[in-house]
């Protein structure tokens, strides 16, 4: 009942003392923060919360730099489309991505921006894709590397509402290098994922120069990369708390309750998703949606939760159709449009 017996809320749980291994937990009114950290999941097992009325003057009055996400917070945050709207209205993306070998990259999150709402979407992808996403994406317009294999020049970036950089993209120099002048060229929020955060973990320097209120969608293992090894989760908290607040960014470190931080230090924990996410292009599609609703006017921080929701609940329409075990990438982008009409009801 409310936390496992021995099991710390809020600081890493002492090696030295016992700690109850629950099946499930009823935990009173809230999540604590040490049942949404991996470390911590053989003792909490399977939680559910308990409301024991505690008022809601008093909720809203307490200072707190950690939130859950669910439908009710993420909702508000959602735009309502006028009648008279067009594909203008709702912006212009650019994804970079795709490499010999890795155009499939960069269909999933083409897909996955058009299906999360953008009006208008260009992918610069190297010229050896051209046919593959002509075929795959008919809706998506086409800017082409003058390099065959690889991403290597940047775009004339004037027309874009917002850019994604890195699914598929390789590490390739020329890549590297074409990726600094992005980064040096263009004065808005740039989403970063994938090939994109292993060239800023290894050009280090360069994350100063990044846009205030860009976006970077880690996995555990590339967010090591960026900041560091950690000794505990509530260690890695920090290390990430530090890292958004000295580079002004917004970081999504991918799992189970994926948590975005904002450069402010505060957490935001989500609530949907599930294990069957855990498949090739899950990311890419992640990618593909904050895009889409950045282009549309959403700022960064509710491009990120709310893409974050989104992902996970289409994540869960599609584990209800497929099982867990058999959910792809593709899946979870056909179940985008029945995750908004799920938001919007």
């Amino acid at each position: 009942i409310d936390i496992p017996s021995g099991l710390f809320a809020d600081q890493m749980s002492s090696t030295e003392g016992a700690i109850i291994s629950a099946d499930y937990t009823l935990s009173f009114q809230f999540p604590k923060l040490a049942f949404l950290l991996p470390e911590n999941d053989k003792y909490v097992g399977d939680w559910h919360l308990l409301d024991i009325g505690l008022h809601h003057d008093y909720i809203n009055s307490v200072d707190v730099n950690h939130y859950f996400m669910t439908k009710k917070d993420v909702k508000p945050t959602l735009k309502v489309r006028n009648k008279f709207s067009h594909k203008g209205t709702f912006g212009h993306a650019l994804l970079i991505a795709g490499s010999y070998g890795k155009m499939g990259a960069a269909i999933l999150a083409s897909k996955a921006c058009l299906r999360a709402g953008v009006g208008l979407l260009h992918t610069h992808i190297p010229k050896t894709g051209y046919g593959i996403m002509q075929t795959a994406v008919p809706e998506c317009m086409l800017s082409i590397d003058r390099y065959e294999n690889y991403f290597s020049e940047v775009p004339d970036l004037a027309n874009y509402n917002a850019i994604g950089v890195g699914p598929g993209l390789g590490m390739e120099h020329q890549s590297q290098m074409a990726l600094k002048l992005l980064i040096q060229n263009y004065p808005n929020p740039i989403i970063f994922d994938a090939d994109a955060l292993n060239i800023l973990s290894e050009n280090k320097t360069w994350l100063s120069f990044l846009p205030k209120g860009s976006i970077l969608t880690p996995h555990p293992k590339e967010l090591e990369r960026l900041v560091g090894k950690w000794s505990d989760d509530f260690e890695k908290l920090e290390l990430l708390k530090n890292f958004c607040f000295k580079y002004g960014v917004y970081t999504v470190l991918k799992g189970a309750y994926s948590c975005t931080c904002a450069p402010n230090g505060q957490f935001y924990f989500n609530s949907t998703g599930n294990p069957g996410m855990g498949t090739a292009g899950s990311g890419d599609v992640l990618t593909g949606v904050i895009t889409a609703l950045l282009a549309q006017g959403y700022t960064s921080g509710q491009a990120a939760t709310l893409g974050v929701y989104l992902h996970g609940l289409a994540g869960d329409l599609a584990t209800k159709t497929h099982g867990e075990e058999a959910v792809i990438a593709g899946d979870i982008i056909e179940k985008t449009g029945k995750a908004f009409c799920k938001l919007h009801k």
